[in-house]
């Protein structure tokens, strides 16, 4: 799904590229530390997603039922666009290696 803004189209992907370009521009470490923490940024994030199927759940005792399906969702989004941001910032075609691989796993179940 593209993103309006103004009277242009703009694809997640380009959204991507400038939330990259902006963090690179404010990224005080080197790009090599830069890529490995935006690879670990993923773990972190799908962890706060476990942290709200919990909250969900009611299964923390100290927290109780403390998050809805709707923060869920807010923290799956994270851990997609925390991996976009990683991805595009290991390749320059990002779109075009997820494309692939997407196929690639679809095809193992969709096609056979």
């Amino acid at each position: 799904m593209d993103e309006p803004s103004g009277n242009v189209t703009v694809t997640p992907w380009e959204t991507v590229g400038r939330l990259v370009a902006w963090l690179d521009a404010h990224d005080p470490t080197s790009p090599e530390v830069s890529r490995l923490l935006r690879l670990y940024k993923i773990a972190e994030e799908a962890g706060e997603v476990a942290e709200a199927v919990q909250g969900v759940m009611g299964t923390n005792p100290r927290k109780g039922h403390s998050h809805s399906w709707g923060d869920v969702e807010d923290e799956v989004c994270d851990v997609i666009v925390s991996a976009m941001v990683a991805l595009a910032s290991i390749t320059p075609d990002a779109g075009a290696v997820f494309a692939r691989r997407l196929g690639a796993v679809a095809g193992r179940v969709l096609d056979g």
